[in-house]
């Protein structure tokens, strides 16, 4: 079984330091020895042949069951070694057999009628809020922030993404804005009570419903914020600005015509929207079997390509795209390193093959955004290209408006316990 796995290793492992120790004790040295040394160890006799037959599905399995066991490094340490060599290397015959076969069901997989996408999006974000407490930063930030400097702590640029998007939507004291996948209403509160907006936040998730409105009433902005749970298919009001972050990517193929139509619908005629999602910069692709299956079900991760045709079949124009692109890989390493100090916590919730499969979900992210090609874009559209100023310099004079407002603010607060 592991001559198989050998082989493939050989193969791929070009350059990098790994190690792995087959079943029977044996040590196989791959790669030309630099950087950061990586090793596991074979404890299924099964594990090889299936990881080479299907490496995305099989791999994150194999650690999480404890198929294969860390030697040397972290999982993260494994994980680069072996993306960075995939980086500029065609998929094995096998692997890019069950990828193709991903690719055409990707359509059927992403099929997101109303409760469906309500179902999906329990699997993940109805987890304990106790979980997320040991990651995220204080405002349960939940989707990339903005490095504005590398050594800026991990609320400073959660924060500062709220900024940037805000200076973005260009609002006005008393416009009514509409936030799609609200999450635990962070945004949507930095967008009352920093700019003055009167907000309507949807979500699908019971728990983020929840903690959404507790919040917005321990804050005493109940009158100025409301949080819903809704899918924004049945919203029937106009709003002056949209915003959507970290939602687009449970939305699905499929879906995207509907999507922009129905913001087109509930965008008044000078209205302004901004969507921030993960984008692959590669062209469209496929969901790993294994994020399908463990994190994300019916997630999918789009390219620009099968976005903007659909935004233009809409009848909406694109005023601006800024492309973010190793803010997400610094965010989620930052969510590691919290992870791995909490670990002790998480595993008192949950136990070790969670913990396990939530190590490899932050790493292999973390991985793919600084290996696999992976990015987010942040698209602004309007119903009016006259809707906006001619230049960019009202979103800098806005951001740098905010941040001295920011500066003065006490408001960033933790999120009341359970």
């Amino acid at each position: 079984m592991f001559a198989v796995l050998n082989q493939a290793l050989k193969k791929l492992v070009q350059t990098g330091h790994l190690t792995v120790t087959d079943v029977r004790g044996r040590s196989h040295v791959y790669g030309d020895g630099s950087g950061k040394p990586a090793g596991f160890k074979i404890v299924d006799l099964n594990a090889p042949l299936k990881i080479v037959l299907d490496p995305d599905r099989y791999f994150g399995e194999a650690y999480m069951d404890g198929g294969i066991m860390l030697t040397e490094g972290t999982i993260y340490d494994l994980l680069e070694v072996l993306l960075k060599n995939v980086e500029h290397r065609p998929s094995p015959g096998a692997s890019k057999f069950f990828n193709n076969i991903r690719i055409a069901m990707k359509r059927l997989d992403q099929y997101n009628p109303v409760g469906k996408a309500q179902a999906n999006v329990a699997h993940h974000y109805d987890l304990s809020g106790a979980l997320y407490d040991l990651f995220l930063d204080r405002d349960r930030q939940y989707s990339c922030a903005y490095f504005e400097t590398p050594d800026i702590s991990l609320e400073d640029a959660q924060l500062a993404k709220k900024r940037h998007l805000a200076a973005k939507l260009n609002i006005k004291p008393g416009m009514k804005v509409l936030d799609i996948g609200s999450g635990w209403g962070g945004l949507g509160l930095y967008l009352a009570e920093t700019c003055g907006a009167k907000v309507t936040g949807v979500t699908l998730s019971e728990e983020q419903h929840k903690m959404s409105a507790e919040r917005a009433r321990q804050r005493s902005v109940s009158n100025t914020v409301d949080f819903r749970l809704l899918d924004y298919r049945l919203l029937d009001e106009q709003f002056d600005r949209i915003v959507s972050v970290g939602m687009f990517e449970h939305v699905g193929v499929v879906h995207y015509n509907e999507f922009f139509r129905k913001c087109r619908a509930l965008l008044k005629d000078d209205g302004i929207a901004v969507l921030h999602s993960i984008n692959r910069s590669d062209g469209p692709g496929a969901t790993s079997a294994w994020t399908k299956k463990y994190i994300f079900p019916g997630g999918y991760i789009p390219a620009l390509s099968e976005v903007l045709p659909h935004i233009e079949k809409s009848g909406l124009y694109v005023t601006d795209i800024e492309i973010l692109r190793l803010h997400y890989a610094e965010t989620l390493r930052e969510w590691s390193k919290r992870f791995a100090a909490n670990r002790h916590r998480a595993k008192a919730i949950y136990d070790e093959r969670f913990c396990r499969m939530w190590e490899f979900y932050l790493a292999g992210a973390e991985a793919a955004f600084r290996y696999s090609g992976l990015n987010n874009f942040q698209i602004q559209f309007a119903r009016n290209q006259h809707a906006l100023p001619m230049t960019r310099n009202y979103m800098i004079a806005e951001q740098e408006r905010l941040r001295s407002i920011d500066s003065k603010s006490a408001r960033l607060k933790s999120v009341p316990a359970e």
